[in-house]
C-alpha cells in the first residue's frame, strides 16, 4: 500500500466518524441507519462495513471518542490538590470552556445514556475512570474543620455542573428569552463563569 492509499483510508475513516457523530447526535442510535452515514460520508455501504462491521461498533467508536474527550478533562479539573474555593473557581471556568468547545457532547451522551445506561458504566470500567474521591474527601474535611458549612459533596458537584451546563444545553432558549444576540453569547458565558463561582462559594462559605 502506497502513501496515497493510506491517506485515502484515513480520510475515509475520518469522514465516517464525522458523519456518524453528526447523525447519531441528531437521531440517536435507534433512529440512525448505516446507509445514512455512508451517504453523508460519500462512501458506499460496503466500505462503511469494511471499517465498522456494525452500527453498534461504529456507535461505540463515536461514543468513546466523545466521552474520552469530555470526562477525563472534567475530572482532572476537580481531582487535584488546590484549595477548595480555588478548585471550585477553576472547575467552573474550565468546565464551561470544555463544554463550549464541544457543545454537542453533553446532549449526545445524556441522550444515549437514557437509552442505554449500561453503556457509560461499561465505558467507565473499561477506561478506569474513577469518581472524584479527592474532591469528596476534601469537602468532608473542610466541613469537619469548619472551613465551609456542612455540605453533601455529591449535591455540591451536581449544583456546580447543573449551573454551568444548563445555559449551554439550552442556548437557543436562553438567547430567545433574554434577547441575547448570537455574537454576544460567549460574552454572556464569561459573565456566567463569575456568577456561578460566586454563587457556589457563597453557598458553602462560613458566615
Amino acid at each position: 500500500m502506497d502513501n496515497s492509499d493510506v491517506s485515502d483510508d484515513r480520510n475515509a475513516e475520518k469522514r465516517i466518524l464525522e458523519s456518524a457523530r453528526h447523525i447519531f447526535h441528531i437521531k440517536g442510535f435507534e433512529g440512525t441507519k448505516m446507509q445514512e452515514i455512508a451517504d453523508d460520508a460519500r462512501i458506499n455501504k460496503a466500505m462503511l462495513h469494511y471499517y465498522y462491521r456494525s452500527k453498534d461498533k461504529l456507535f461505540e467508536a463515536v461514543f468513546s471518542e466523545a466521552a474520552m474527550d469530555f470526562f477525563p478533562k472534567v475530572l482532572q479539573l476537580i481531582d487535584n490538590d488546590l484549595p477548595v474555593f480555588e478548585k471550585i473557581k477553576n472547575f467552573v471556568h474550565g468546565y464551561i470552556d470544555v463544554v463550549l468547545t464541544n457543545p454537542c457532547i453533553p446532549g449526545f451522551i445524556i441522550s444515549e445514556l437514557n437509552q442505554n445506561p449500561e453503556r457509560l458504566k461499561k465505558f467507565f470500567s473499561k477506561k478506569q475512570i474513577r469518581p472524584p474521591d479527592k474532591f469528596v474527601n476534601q469537602i468532608i474535611k473542610a466541613a469537619r474543620d469548619k472551613k465551609i458549612v456542612p455540605t453533601d459533596p455529591m449535591q455540591l458537584m451536581l449544583n456546580i455542573i447543573s449551573l454551568c451546563l444548563f445555559p449551554i444545553v439550552a442556548r437557543p432558549v436562553i438567547e430567545t428569552i433574554f434577547n441575547i444576540p448570537d455574537n454576544k453569547y460567549l460574552r454572556f458565558m464569561e459573565v456566567r463563569k463569575k456568577e456561578v463561582t460566586k454563587f457556589i462559594i457563597n453557598s458553602i462559605k462560613v458566615k
